[in-house]
C-alpha cells in the first residue's frame, strides 16, 4: 500500500505563487503542485477562517466551494461526492467559523491562461483560536525552512542536484529546490518574509515585529525569532484596551440581531471614545486584515 503523502502547512501566498504540477511516470503516481521555494506539495493542512460557503451544484448532488480567510490571505477549497465526509462538513458548517483542513492541492487553467490552486478536502473540522495560533507557528517556522534551503541553494552560482547533495542536502531536496529554481527562477525572498512578519504580528500584537525587506536574496538573515508553541490565548493582547479592542467592544454591543453592524453606526459610538473617523476606517481594515472581522454586507462589519 502506497503511504499517504504528508501534509504541508503552507501559508496561501505561496501556495497560490505555485503553478506548476509535476506527475511521475507510473500511473499511480501522486500528483504534486511545485512551490517556488523547492516544497513538492501533494496534500495540505490549512487553517483559517471560513468566510464563504456557496453549493455550486444540487441538493442530490451538492459541490461546495469556500473560501477560508488566513491574515496573510485566503485560500479556495472545492469539495464533491469523491469527498463525502468532507461535503457533510460542509453543509453544516456556519460562516463565519474557524476551520482546519487537510485536503489535496490541484491547479486549474482559466480560459484566459492563468492558472489557480484549489484545494479538495478530505476532512474538515472546527477548531479553537489556540490551535489557530499553533498551527500559524508551524506554517512560519516551515516556510522560514524553505528560505534558509533556498538561501543556501543560491550561495552556488551554478546549484545542480549534485552540487546540492554535496552541501547536505537530500535527493528529495535538491531535486525539487533545483527544479523550482529552473522553473520560477530566484524567488522574491522579500514577498515570504513579508507573510512570516504578517503572521507574527497576528500572533504577537503587541511586539514590534519588522524583518525589513531585502534588497536581494543574499539579504536574507541567517535568525528571525519565531515564538515556541508554548504560547496561550492569554499571550495576544495587553492589559489596556487598545483602539482595535474599543472597536471590536463597540461591534459586539451593537449586534445584537447578528447580522452586523453599518459603519456609519461604529464611528459614531467610536467617536465617543475619542476615536476619529479616519482611524475607525484604518482600524477596520487592520481588523480584516488579521480575520477579526469582516463585511457581511457592504458598509457593515461584523465580528468573525
Amino acid at each position: 500500500m502506497m503511504a499517504r503523502e504528508a501534509a504541508w502547512r503552507i501559508f496561501p501566498g505561496e501556495l497560490t505563487a505555485s503553478t506548476i504540477e509535476r506527475k511521475g511516470n507510473d500511473e499511480k503516481s501522486p500528483t504534486y503542485v511545485l512551490s517556488p521555494l523547492g516544497a513538492m506539495i501533494n496534500r495540505v493542512m490549512i487553517a483559517g477562517v471560513l468566510t464563504e460557503v456557496e453549493n455550486k451544484g444540487s441538493e442530490d448532488e451538492p459541490l461546495w466551494n469556500g473560501r477560508i480567510n488566513d491574515p496573510t490571505g485566503n485560500y479556495y477549497i472545492s469539495v464533491g461526492r469523491y469527498q463525502p465526509e468532507a461535503a457533510a462538513t460542509m453543509a453544516t458548517l456556519e460562516t463565519p467559523s474557524l476551520v482546519a483542513v487537510v485536503g489535496k492541492v490541484r491547479t486549474y487553467t482559466s480560459n484566459d491562461g492563468r492558472v489557480f490552486i484549489s484545494i479538495r478536502p478530505e476532512r474538515i473540522v472546527n477548531i479553537t483560536e489556540e490551535e489557530r495560533y499553533a498551527w500559524m507557528l508551524d506554517a512560519s517556522k516551515s516556510l522560514w525552512e524553505r528560505l534558509l534551503n533556498i538561501k543556501k541553494a543560491l550561495s552556488d552560482p551554478n546549484a545542480s542536484v549534485d552540487s546540492l547533495k554535496q552541501m547536505g542536502f537530500d535527493d528529495h531536496d535538491a531535486e525539487s529546490i533545483t527544479m523550482a529554481l529552473d522553473t520560477y527562477g530566484v524567488p522574491d525572498s522579500s514577498r515570504y518574509l513579508k507573510i512570516i512578519q504578517t503572521a507574527l504580528r497576528f500572533l504577537l500584537p503587541n511586539n514590534e515585529v519588522d524583518f525589513g525587506l531585502p534588497e536581494n536574496e543574499s539579504d536574507i538573515p541567517d535568525e528571525i525569532d519565531i515564538p515556541n508553541n508554548s504560547l496561550k490565548s492569554s499571550d495576544f493582547g495587553n492589559d489596556a484596551e487598545s483602539k482595535e479592542d474599543i472597536i471590536l467592544r463597540i461591534l459586539q454591543e451593537l449586534d445584537n440581531d447578528s447580522r452586523g453592524v453599518p459603519v456609519d453606526e461604529i464611528k459614531r459610538r467610536a467617536e465617543a471614545e475619542g476615536i476619529t473617523e479616519t482611524e475607525v476606517e484604518e482600524l477596520s481594515s487592520a481588523l480584516m486584515d488579521k480575520g477579526l472581522v469582516y463585511e457581511p454586507n457592504l458598509n457593515y462589519l461584523k465580528i468573525i
